[in-house]
């Protein structure tokens, strides 16, 4: 069973006398004509809430070159978070890491790293070394972090989407669409760090050194589109030009995807028409920063018998300018059964925000900490205090 809570709030932003409206995939579509031309695919997305604002054969499969890289950067972003891996941590390049070719930071076998400087390899300079000397550092081996790779698209719901290696080096059925590549960005943006790295233009590494050697960022949107911040460009002769990008503007955050573009030119031309065409009809309403508790859940059997429910990311209402947002229905659901052990970051609920009756916003809620299985003498005191109490 379900306990739902609900709570109604009045948001009066604006004057207008515009009906609201959902979005949807398929209410958003705009022509090709409209807004862009030159590419195999595209897509265009609001972060917060991942409602689609423009499309274009969004589910073709086709390769990402080192598009690859965001699930790459995924992947180690959230073993810091889970505390698996650490910023300062010195990680070893192997020999088949060194020999990567293609992008690269011209890592030397047995040279070490810190986590920070490789992430910046990878992030500013697409460096295929800097990749793998990660992934075997997460994973043990380039086949085990391509199974981790897989398995979290296979988690996000991705189907169209399949990973041979972390660096997007051509290779046979190695493929995505437009639209997982949108998704994956959507969740490895809930990492506000990640934008430290991506969003920079240039740095250094071995900077004491006499082998000092400077990045520049292959995202040129990085320098000349106000707010963009990532995230990750790609290229390879069967792919052509390729890039994920995102950009922040009036705490509104979007998300634009192009596949296959003729030249590094065009690809930013397409996304800057994306970019444009959300920023000049489009606003969000802030609702909750991630992180952020909203209730408690009860753990039957827990070392902590609760926990709070936190926003797994953060929580905005989407509205075209200019409309009047008001009357938004907030309900809480959290898990009547959950059972320890429970770790942090366990889905324990949801938060939706409904409209007239129709699903604006939902999006999880997950554990603060962890709750282990309480042991026989904690659930004989709890059971023996209940006992006091009903005889009282």
């Amino acid at each position: 069973m379900k306990r739902i809570v609900s709570v109604f709030f009045i948001c009066i932003l604006m004057v207008s006398t515009i009906a609201p409206q959902v979005f949807a995939r398929e209410s958003e579509k705009m022509t090709e004509e409209e807004v862009v031309k030159n590419v195999k695919s595209a897509i265009l997305i609001e972060r917060d809430t991942g409602k689609v604002l423009y499309e274009k054969n969004s589910d073709v499969q086709l390769p990402p070159a080192s598009m690859t890289k965001i699930m790459t950067m995924l992947l180690i972003m959230e073993a810091i978070d889970e505390g698996k891996l650490k910023w300062d941590e010195k990680i070893k390049t192997s020999e088949y890491a060194a020999s990567m070719g293609g992008s690269q930071i011209f890592l030397e076998p047995g040279e070490e790293m810190t986590t920070k400087e490789m992430l910046q390899g990878i992030a500013i300079g697409s460096g295929n070394d800097a990749s793998v000397a990660v992934a075997e550092r997460l994973a043990g081996t380039v086949d085990d972090f391509v199974k981790m790779m897989n398995a979290k698209a296979k988690e996000l719901g991705l189907k169209d989407t399949v990973f041979k290696n972390p660096t997007g080096l051509p290779v046979t059925d190695h493929f995505s669409t437009a639209h997982d590549m949108a998704m994956m960005a959507k969740e490895l943006l809930k990492y506000e760090d990640i934008t430290n790295f991506t969003g920079t233009y240039e740095a250094y590494l071995r900077e004491d050194t006499d082998k000092k050697f400077w990045l520049v960022n292959t995202n040129k949107l990085v320098r000349f589109y106000p707010g963009v911040d990532g995230l990750k460009t790609g290229f390879t002769q069967e792919a052509k030009y390729c890039l994920t990008a995102t950009a922040e503007k009036n705490g509104m955050r979007v998300i634009a995807v192009v596949f296959g573009a003729p030249s590094s030119k065009e690809r930013n031309a397409e996304v800057t028409k994306m970019l444009d065409y959300a920023f000049n009809k489009y606003e969000t309403h802030a609702m909750y920063k991630r992180n952020q508790a909203v209730a408690k859940v009860k753990v039957s059997k827990g070392e902590k018998k609760q926990v709070e429910a936190l926003t797994s990311e953060p929580i905005s209402i989407l509205a075209k300018k200019g409309e009047d947002i008001k009357n938004v229905k907030q309900t809480v659901v959290l898990d009547e059964n959950m059972k320890a052990p429970v770790k942090k970051g366990d889905e324990v609920g949801k938060i939706i925000f409904e409209k007239d009756g129709k699903t604006m916003v939902e999006s999880p809620l997950v554990a603060s900490q962890d709750s282990k299985k309480a042991n026989i003498w904690t659930l004989f005191k709890r059971s023996m205090g209940m006992f006091t109490k009903v005889s009282e």
